[in-house]
């Protein structure tokens, strides 16, 4: 009977382990809080493709707009536990519950899986302005209160919020012209209407090389290799700032932590790629690819530093 013991138990093992149901086992859904055809959209689906093949199923892209993003994060946060339904987020999905009513918490609904990206903001200003640096702007601002009007994506977007944050360390004088996106913000910045803003680099850029507009410096810890010769903020002398657009993959909380690492560790080695970073320096992003933990850690951080911001700006929402 002893000898028979160890062959049952290995018998039920093999037998249960046989039961369990691979991963995956059916097509993956990641879900897309935007439309289709924006920077996050074009991230998802870059990282989809190859993806579906590390796998052996497909992973279906699920545009859901809507909500400022959240609509996208109750079906992820709903849905089942088996990793078979993912977020891609940005930092919206951080900010949004702290300025609107939600129903998901970032930090006690999702299970993290890695950031995928990061887009730093560069700071700018029309060529009108005497500012040819921070400081100057700084103390442009502080002289000339009210005149300096600064452009943002909407009221609680994340430019928005990083001009803020820009303002509370330095002191800095701007108002805030808060615009529906940044189109109709470059029009009046190239007219001059607006003096200054902290936009994406890519979508700038052209604007930058023209002369038609000024940058002074780049949001993110350390420059950009789509600006090289720019400065960033923390070499200007304002010390840990390092803000950035960012995307990031996530799964309902509970998603068995053997699946989460192992789309941790297929995203990664896509991110690795030559076509996926040649995709990512078109959006003007940089790949990541941080561990869970560090990327739980990120999102807690960012959820204490807007915070933090909204409260000191006193910023409400719409």
């Amino acid at each position: 009977m002893k000898r028979l013991l160890p062959l049952l138990f290995c018998t039920l093992a093999c037998a249960a382990q046989a039961a369990s149901p691979k991963y995956p086992d059916k097509p993956v859904r990641l879900i897309v809080p935007l439309s289709a055809g924006g920077g996050m959209d074009t991230i998802a689906r870059a990282v989809a493709s190859p993806l579906a093949e590390k796998l052996g199923q497909t992973v279906v892209v699920d545009n859901r707009s809507g909500g400022g993003g959240a609509i996208g994060a109750e079906l992820t946060r709903d849905a089942p536990k088996d990793g078979h339904t993912l977020l891609m987020a940005s930092a919206t999905f951080v900010i949004h519950p702290l300025l609107y009513p939600a129903r998901y918490v970032p930090t006690r609904d999702y299970a993290t899986i890695t950031q995928v990206t990061r887009q730093p903001f560069v700071l700018m200003v029309h060529p009108s302005m005497p500012a040819k640096n921070v400081k100057e702007l700084v103390a442009y601002t502080r002289a000339n209160p009210n005149k300096v009007n600064y452009a943002s994506a909407g009221q609680g977007s994340l430019i928005h919020l990083a001009t803020e944050l820009f303002k509370v360390r330095t002191g800095a004088d701007m108002n805030h012209v808060p615009y529906k996106g940044m189109g109709g913000a470059y029009v009046d910045m190239l007219a001059g209407r607006i003096q200054a803003a902290f936009p994406s680099i890519i979508s700038v850029l052209p604007h930058l090389k023209s002369g038609k507009l000024r940058a002074l410096a780049v949001t993110s810890a350390r420059r950009s290799p789509s600006l090289p010769d720019m400065p960033s903020l923390q070499e200007t002398g304002i010390p840990d700032f390092d803000v950035s657009q960012w995307y990031g993959l996530f799964a309902p909380a509970g998603a068995p932590r053997p699946v989460i690492d192992r789309i941790h560790r297929e995203v990664v080695e896509i991110l690795k790629t030559a076509d996926m970073q040649k995709r990512m320096a078109g959006d003007g992003a940089e790949g990541v690819g941080s561990s869970p933990a560090e990327f739980a850690a990120f999102v807690k951080a960012e959820t204490a530093r807007w915070s933090e911001v909204i409260r000191k700006s006193n910023i409400k929402a719409d």
